[in-house]
């Protein structure tokens, strides 16, 4: 797909395809609308869904040619949805947390046809092993899973075997130094919401310096400000620091 900023996607994808295509027909934004909410709701199954809607309203339009009311086709309809949920209800098998397997070919269903087949064993136990680890159970016994407890983070390089699941949390920041530890172990760690560093005066100021000592007095009296914020962030105990 090549959208109108000249951006191109690749992809096999129906939910995907779906999004970046420029649709005006309000039928047809029916479609994208169900792919969308199958997407946000399951995560997967999203061209089926697409086709069984459009199938949907096919029949509809014969109805309609054959001078069915659209009430009644909407009534039927809903009667057809009801009907359809008691069967599965009754085909539906359940998985706990602890039932790792089953969950492993869900998530490997659900991989497939998006170009990850190759490595959908190690990307499925992957996805169980981070699902799990966040998911709670209630009073009632209903497990719950928040997908905001889960971050992907991406990046260039490597391949898909390369990916790994940290118990924790992943920071994006750079080591301002080459001299600091790559590794801490044991860290005390200081979150700073601002910068270590001088600050700006909020109006515009000007220092006029006419001699070598007044410029050695302005650097001095810089340094002494900046030893006195370090000396704070030392007196803390914090051996690695995140502003």
């Amino acid at each position: 797909l090549v959208d109108s900023l000249g951006d191109v996607v690749i992809t096999n994808d129906g939910a995907t395809i779906l999004k970046e295509m420029d649709i005006e027909h309000p039928g047809a934004k029916m479609i994208v609308e169900v792919a969308k909410t199958q997407d946000a709701e399951v995560g997967d199954g999203t061209t089926t869904a697409a086709v069984l809607a459009g199938e949907l309203l096919t029949k509809a339009e014969d109805l309609l040619e054959s001078g069915v009311h659209p009430t009644v086709i909407a009534n039927g309809y809903r009667l057809a949805a009801d009907q359809a949920i008691k069967i599965i209800d009754t085909i539906t098998i359940s998985a706990s947390p602890e039932d790792t397997e089953t969950l492993k070919k869900i998530a490997a269903t659900a991989i497939t046809g998006k170009g990850a087949e190759s490595h959908k064993d190690h990307l499925s136990s992957l996805a169980v092993k981070a699902v799990t680890s966040v998911a709670e159970r209630s009073e009632d016994g209903k497990i719950t899973v928040d997908i905001e407890d889960i971050k992907v983070e991406k990046r260039p390089g490597g391949s898909i075997k390369d990916s790994e699941i940290v118990d924790g949390v992943i920071i994006d920041k750079e080591r301002v130094h080459p001299a600091m530890p790559e590794v801490v172990e044991n860290a005390k760690i200081l979150l700073l919401s601002v910068p270590i560093e001088l600050k700006k005066t909020e109006t515009k100021a000007e220092i006029k310096i006419t001699t070598p000592d007044q410029m050695q007095l302005f650097l001095d009296q810089e340094e002494a400000m900046l030893k006195e914020i370090v000396n704070k962030v030392i007196n803390t105990g914090a051996n690695v620091v995140f502003c």
